[in-house]
């Protein structure tokens, strides 16, 4: 689990790929002071496995799954990538609930300079995922914690304050460029549970819906 709180930014070293996979060696400094093989690390908000370490490098594979569904597939060498470790325990929680489980890319429209901020406009690939994107909910850009600050039916947009901006790869994005976008874990779960119809006996399909009417006649709605 990360928390959408970037660590550094990496630099691809290197990339072999061959259809729908690819080899990443990405180049770090500050989390190679204890990642080890077999340790989850989000690049640019993907949860991949590190396969190998150095003191300076670490590469992870990329499967068709995560190539089809991320902008990783765009990356080449000399590509910016922001880097998060998966979460300690007992660490901060400084962000929100991040999985590294992408649920799909974006397209900047527009980047905006709002005074001391700067605000970027993004189209989902996918229709689909606006049912999670909310006014003043969680979002996480290409691994960075964010919230929503407005949404259309074509589009969402959040504001990026300086410091952000400067220590991720936001500082070099612009209009037309993709970004990988997760939605918040727990209207997912919400949406699952609420539409869930189940698999197994009458009885246990019963049992296990969750209606709007069951909602508001516990006090939730």
């Amino acid at each position: 689990m990360f928390t959408g709180l970037i660590e550094e930014i990496g630099v691809l070293r290197g990339v072999s790929s061959g259809g729908e996979m690819m080899v990443l060696n990405i180049g770090a400094s500050l989390i190679m002071s204890d990642l080890k093989i077999g340790d989850s690390v989000a690049v640019n908000g993907v949860c991949l496995t590190a396969t190998s370490v150095s003191e300076h490098s670490f590469t992870v594979d990329v499967m068709p799954q995560t190539y089809r569904n991320s902008n990783l597939k765009e990356l080449r060498s000399g590509s910016r990538m922001n880097l998060e470790r998966a979460m300690a325990a007992g660490g901060r929680f400084g962000g929100h609930i991040v999985q590294g489980h992408v649920d799909g890319t974006g397209e900047i429209r527009s980047v905006k300079r709002e005074q001391n901020a700067v605000v970027f406009e993004i189209t989902p690939d996918r229709n689909s995922l606006f049912k999670y994107i909310i006014p003043k909910g969680s979002i996480t850009l290409d691994g960075i914690s964010l919230t929503v600050v407005n949404t259309s039916s074509a589009a969402f947009s959040v504001s990026i304050i300086p410091h952000t901006l400067g220590e991720t790869v936001l500082t070099h994005k612009r209009p037309g460029d993709s970004i990988n976008i997760e939605c918040d874990v727990l209207g997912k779960y919400v949406d699952h549970l609420l539409h869930y119809r189940g698999t197994g006996s009458e009885e246990e399909e019963s049992s296990s819906r969750i209606s709007r009417d069951f909602l508001a006649a516990n006090g939730f709605v």
